[in-house]
């Protein structure tokens, strides 16, 4: 009894301290309600949604690439993660949200100071913490970043590709989002810019990053010919590439509906839009192909359901199901001949896609909202903003100067931070190591590893005196 006693005031005391010290007070003075909660809940289930999205793109990339760098793969794709998470927490989201910082470039809180006032400012999200939204946002900057991957698969040196993770999401990735997001330049327009969930803020950024990356670091050995015309270099799994293209597929659920930022009903409404322009575009995407070669293609297939989904990231807010249904179909039909055009014209190897479905299909989403935008997303502040819904061409044009905008810095800022790269360091394994391989180059230990102990015999392989009996000690 006297020890329940002497416990009871022990925590009392320590209650009694914590609601009257300056962090107990702030939190009575500002008591989230149920809503705020649900809210907050809601927006961290939707980030370990993105957050699983990373191993969606590791299978698709391993599966559409050959067996000899799986593991190298799977190693950029872990480490645009944990690199990405750093950085951002570093600096990055304060140059994406800092208050105190201009139109182009924010500042205020390094090292993400969970000092600050425990709601937002509520001009942006005042019903979530800087907790959640960190949570949240740290995610899309890892999803830039890993796009990149694919396109510089098999014959980029794993130091060079850390280096630009880092770069990227601590500088890049949080500048484009200060510019909207954040509520810099392209918001501040008398016509502002419309991105729901970021068909131009996170995959034109990777895609473009991929374009110039692919560009500097040139093609695979064996990609072309001596006249100049494309292999096919062929992926080891075709599986993987389908069970990536799945688990992608499902997180993009956290993706376009956790950008509501809210649990409210528009919530379901813009899960089923995503998911019409998804099936759209792995429909179109399939006839297309089809068409194209006399084959139904099982990884072009896959690439269609991603261009869908790219596309509709940016107005599934904003369009009504059937102009989802069109804008992810039409993402399905340009995602084949942005490959075939990338690849026989351009001269450039992308061996996932990654440019077209990213960075082509993120600026045709961006741009369908100045077409079919029909209801207000919150960044369009009115209603019937689309070309074809009586909203003239304002917007259409805001988002075509969004979409050149984010290009060019995208593309200058990478291509100059490539090509230093490529002159200190270096960017591109040599012609021997790409031919061997670089799972075991570049980490030590093969992807696929048979069992090393198979050229040994049984006298071998048993002790001196011991048995094959397996035995429990006591």
């Amino acid at each position: 009894m006297r020890r329940r006693l002497i416990t009871g005031a022990v925590l009392a005391g320590g209650a009694a301290l914590l609601v009257a010290s300056p962090a107990g007070a702030q939190e009575v003075a500002n008591e989230p309600s149920t809503q705020d909660i649900l809210d907050n809940l809601w927006v961290m289930i939707a980030g370990v949604l993105v957050l699983f999205m990373q191993a969606g793109f590791a299978l698709v990339e391993a599966g559409l690439t050959r067996g000899k760098n799986v593991a190298n793969i799977m190693m950029k794709n872990v480490m645009d993660l944990c690199a990405g998470v750093l950085a951002f927490f570093v600096i990055g989201y304060t140059i994406a949200y800092g208050e105190a910082g201009n139109s182009f470039f924010g500042w205020g809180n390094p090292f993400l100071s969970f000092d600050a006032p425990n709601f937002l400012d509520p001009e942006s999200a005042p019903h979530l913490t800087i907790g959640t939204n960190f949570f949240f946002q740290v995610a899309f900057a890892a999803t830039a970043a890993t796009i990149v991957s694919g396109a510089m698969a098999e014959r980029t040196k794993f130091k060079s590709y850390f280096f630009y993770s880092l770069f990227l999401t601590a500088f890049i990735y949080p500048t484009v989002v200060h510019w909207t997001w954040g509520g810099g330049w392209l918001s501040q327009r008398e016509v502002p810019f419309s991105d729901f969930a970021g068909s131009t803020i996170v995959h034109s950024v990777g895609g473009w990053a991929a374009l110039m990356g692919a560009l500097i670091l040139g093609p695979r050995l064996g990609k072309f010919t001596k006249d100049g015309k494309p292999r096919a270099i062929l992926g080891h799994s075709i599986p993987l590439v389908a069970l990536g293209t799945i688990i992608l597929f499902v997180g993009w659920f956290g993706f376009n509906p956790g950008s509501e930022l809210a649990a409210d009903l528009a919530v379901m409404d813009i899960a089923v839009i995503t998911l019409l322009a998804a099936a759209a575009g792995g429909v179109a995407g399939m006839t297309t192909i089809w068409l194209k070669s006399g084959k139904p293609d099982v990884g072009m297939t896959c690439n269609g359901i991603l261009a869908g989904l790219v596309s509709i990231t940016a107005g599934c807010g904003a369009f009504y199901n059937e102009a989802g249904i069109l804008v992810g179909a039409i993402g399905g039909v340009l995602v084949v001949f942005s490959v075939d055009f990338f690849e026989k014209v351009v001269k450039v190897d992308d061996p996932v896609g990654a440019i077209s479905v990213h960075g082509v299909c993120g600026a045709w989403g961006t741009l369908a909202i100045g077409l079919f935008a029909a209801k207000d997303d919150a960044f369009l502040g009115r209603e019937d903003a689309g070309l074809f819904y009586g909203g003239g061409f304002g917007q259409l044009i805001t988002q075509m100067v969004f979409v050149g905008a984010v290009f060019l810095f995208v593309t200058i800022t990478m291509g100059a931070l490539f090509m230093a790269l490529k002159a200190t360091i270096g960017l591109r394994v040599t012609p021997e190591e790409e031919i061997e391989g670089l799972d075991v180059l570049e980490h030590g230990s093969p992807g696929y590893a048979g069992d090393s102990l198979a050229g040994f015999s049984v006298s071998d392989l048993v002790p001196a005196g011991g048995s094959t009996t397996n035995k429990t000690e006591v």
